[in-house]
């Protein structure tokens, strides 16, 4: 009897760790999401997404590469060259150019993508492959772009107990020293995407480590934790909403299975 009521009281310690919100709390269909298309080889390593018009841009972690995908069909309506091959883990939109960050904190901005008179600028800065930088984020309330990494920085004197995003200045073209947005690490939770609900302002991240989602309000405060059904999203990477609150979500390959874009609408 005393062993069963140890490991109950140990079970509920677990439970306390972490947000627990009943599914009614969340408003999207995780574990039924429709889908968009299961994506072909070249793209079976999708690691990041975003809004594109009508569209979505997506990258994959090993070739300088741009694609378009239609959301219509999921077909690759174009694809566009900006770089030697690298770890590119995400991709912003801003105005009419797109940036793309490298997993060592290096970003490139390509101008006129597409275009003959496409260029590409790199911006080095002071993160680096410790950070592992795998989410991408153009905050236009700020104009900036945001940044998150599955680790911590190393030196800086941040708490390794929490997780960090920092900010990228558009203007100056610097990255902040201090986090623009610091969460409690739950569950080993380590961020590999990033996006900016358009209605409430919390912040969206998947993390393909225990294939979860979170919902992080401006505070920091990790509002929900959601388990993501691992078959479903085998390692979770990309996301981006529309503006009425369509969540988009990408999965790479994994375990012959082949890579895939979920679309999530909100309910009305």
């Amino acid at each position: 009897m005393r062993t069963y009521l140890l490991a109950w009281l140990f079970m509920g310690i677990l439970c306390t760790c972490a947000p627990s919100p009943a599914p009614a709390q969340f408003p999207y269909a995780v574990h039924s999401p429709e889908l968009l298309v299961e994506l072909p080889k070249e793209l079976e390593e999708i690691s990041g997404l975003t809004l594109f018009g009508d569209d979505l841009l997506a990258i994959q972690d090993e070739n300088g590469i741009i694609f378009r995908i239609s959301t219509a069909d999921g077909s690759v309506q174009e694809r566009i060259l900006f770089g030697d091959d690298g770890d590119y883990e995400g991709i912003a939109l801003v105005g009419d150019e797109i940036w793309v960050a490298e997993s060592n904190g290096r970003l490139y901005q390509v101008a006129l993508p597409g275009k003959p008179t496409q260029t590409v600028t790199k911006h080095k800065t002071w993160l680096d492959a410790d950070y592992d930088v795998e989410g991408l984020y153009y905050d236009a309330a700020g104009d900036r772009l945001l940044l998150a990494g599955k680790e911590d920085p190393t030196g800086n004197g941040l708490d390794k107990a929490d997780r960090y995003i920092f900010s990228f200045d558009l203007t100056t073209h610097e990255l902040a020293k201090e986090p623009a947005y610091s969460f409690p690490r739950l569950n080993d939770f380590s961020p590999s995407g990033l996006a900016i609900h358009p209605q409430t302002g919390h912040l969206y991240l998947t993390s393909s480590v225990g294939k979860q989602l979170a919902v992080v309000t401006p505070a920091g405060e990790v509002d929900m934790l959601i388990n993501l059904d691992r078959d479903l999203f085998p390692q979770p990477e990309g996301i981006c909403f529309t503006a009425d609150g369509t969540l988009y979500i990408s999965t790479e390959a994994r375990d012959g299975q082949p890579a895939r874009i979920y679309r999530l609408p909100l309910p009305a």
